[in-house]
């Protein structure tokens, strides 16, 4: 019998292949359903600072997420990897202060402002796959779920309904979303 660990890293593949063979056609009409379910989002309305990945590969878009913050007067935090496994939230002003960082994903300086411990009002979470009830596989490094544990800041994850799971596997360590976005 596969063991949660094989079983998650056969998931990701799976999923993984499915959100690559995503058509921009639906990509695009997905990515606007979305974001408009985020922006009427009570939470997101309500909050001052936002944490938001950048999004890259077969993840739902995040950048015209990212400018509707700007425009909307909210503090943007976004993920810094740090070489230990963790993440920290450092503020960003415009996207053009992001450059490619660790496995290629857009992250800002160093020395940017980190968000402090309870700041954040709210996290935008990818991930490879989510069920509608709030589990959520990422992409098995575990910085999510590290940061988030510490925070305990309200979640939403993003996911395209063509990659929401029925069900899927969960450890102990794995932080459960307050709520899934899809199209």
């Amino acid at each position: 019998m596969e063991d949660t660990r094989e079983l998650k890293k056969r998931l990701r593949r799976e999923y993984k292949a499915r959100g690559a063979a995503l058509t921009p056609q639906y990509r695009e009409k997905a990515d606007r359903a979305i974001l408009e379910a985020v922006l009427r989002d009570e939470r997101w309305q309500r909050a001052r600072s936002v944490f938001l990945y950048v999004s890259i590969w077969t993840e739902p878009d995040t950048r015209t997420l990212i400018d509707a913050a700007f425009t909307a007067g909210k503090r943007v935090y976004v993920p810094f990897c740090c070489p230990d496994r963790t993440m920290k939230a450092l503020r960003i002003r415009n996207v053009e202060e992001l450059r490619p960082g660790t496995h290629g994903i857009p992250e800002p300086a160093e020395d940017a402002e980190a968000a402090a411990l309870g700041e954040i009002d709210l996290a935008v979470v990818p991930c490879v796959t989510a069920t509608r009830a709030g589990d959520r596989l990422g992409h098995g490094a575990g910085y999510y779920d590290r940061f988030l544990r510490l925070n305990g800041c309200p979640t939403i994850c993003l996911c395209y309904r063509a990659l929401l799971a029925d069900r899927l596997p969960t450890e102990t360590h794995d932080v459960q979303m307050d709520n899934v976005v899809s199209d």
